[in-house]
């Protein structure tokens, strides 16, 4: 039985050994990933599906993000072809050369992560509800080259010879009082457990250093509860403002969406501050074709905000914000 289902398979393939052989390079042209994006437009997430606290908003607050695909050989050749698709190197997204895509990925998580908690700490304080800020932690985003550390992107900083991080501001000065070159023994968390590193104290730029670039994510209590409700796919820090926003209206009595689709993008920091972010062009294309009646960007990226819309003789009110309460003074007043 085996030896008869052998002797038509392989007189199966002689016979038709060409065609699999030109659907086989087919399918390797058509899906192998070269080493690029493409931006292809952007889009909007209502952020009502991502907040679990129920509020009075008439309109929907939505926040910006940009579409992209990893380039393939026929999607490389349209991405010169269609003039909204633009074509980036995955290594633009690297901070160097040696950087690899799980540590990229893994930093744009704790960017998210750092922006929910900003976006929380801001709503709160400006509505005046409940906030009881506990304590602050250090996680690692990325280490230098030029670091002598076994520490790894995802640690979380614990201490460094003994002296508790529990301050940037603190850890730094510590660090000053260090000698050039000195062994340091750091703690950190990893992966739950708590792990011994070492690393060697070096000079960049003048400073005395470990070469950890690192976000600060703060541990608090809130009243009312809030939950929310992110995808695995979701990353990043630019839609931190807006999930402020978004949040800030449910915790007020006003409804200050008066019926309106209102779209943004931009980071915000733990003092409330609106920063620049990347994509605009896509972003406002994701809101135009939302039909949203505001968008809001960063002041730093109003003026090519404004190019867009003259280009494409969009019709939407774009508005610049620095602050959090510049979006909410603006909606209480027009």
């Amino acid at each position: 039985m085996t030896t008869k289902i052998y002797d038509k398979f392989k007189k199966f393939i002689k016979e038709n050994y060409k065609e699999l052989v030109t659907y086989l390079i087919v399918f390797i042209i058509l899906t192998f990933r070269l080493p690029y994006y493409i931006y292809i437009g952007g889009g909007i997430i209502d952020l009502d599906k991502r907040i679990d606290i129920k509020g009075n908003e008439s309109g929907s607050y939505n926040m910006a993000y940009v579409k992209e695909i990893h380039a393939t050989i026929p999607t490389y050749l349209l991405s010169f072809i269609i003039p909204s698709w633009d074509l980036e190197s995955i290594n633009e997204n690297k901070i160097d050369e040696n950087e690899d895509i799980k540590s990229i990925e893994l930093r744009d998580k704790l960017y998210l992560e750092e922006a929910n908690n900003n976006a929380i700490i801001n709503a709160y304080k400006l509505s005046n509800s409940n906030i009881t800020i506990k304590e602050s932690s250090y996680k690692v985003i990325y280490i230098s080259p030029k670091a002598n550390t076994d520490i790894k992107v995802g640690d979380k900083l614990i201490s460094v010879n003994g002296v508790s991080i529990n301050s940037n501001t603190e850890y730094k000065k510590y660090l000053k009082t260090l000698n050039i070159g000195d062994e340091l023994k750091v703690v950190v968390i990893r992966d739950g457990k708590e792990i011994n590193c070492q690393a060697r104290l070096i000079e960049l730029n003048g400073e005395k250093i470990i070469g950890l670039y690192l976000v600060n994510l703060v541990n608090f209590e809130v009243d009312p509860k809030v939950k929310l409700n992110f995808k695995w796919n979701e990353s990043g820090p630019s839609g931190g403002f807006m999930l402020s926003l978004a949040l800030f209206d449910k915790l007020v009595d006003d409804d200050l969406t008066k019926g309106r689709k209102i779209v943004g993008t931009g980071t915000i920091d733990i003092n409330g501050n609106i920063g620049e972010i990347g994509g605009i062009k896509y972003k406002l294309m994701g809101a135009v074709k939302n039909k949203a009646n505001i968008f809001f960007v960063p002041t730093d990226n109003y003026e090519e905000a404004m190019k867009v819309k003259k280009q494409f003789n969009y019709k939407i009110n774009i508005i610049k914000v620095d602050t959090l309460e510049d979006a909410v003074n603006y909606l209480k007043n027009n």
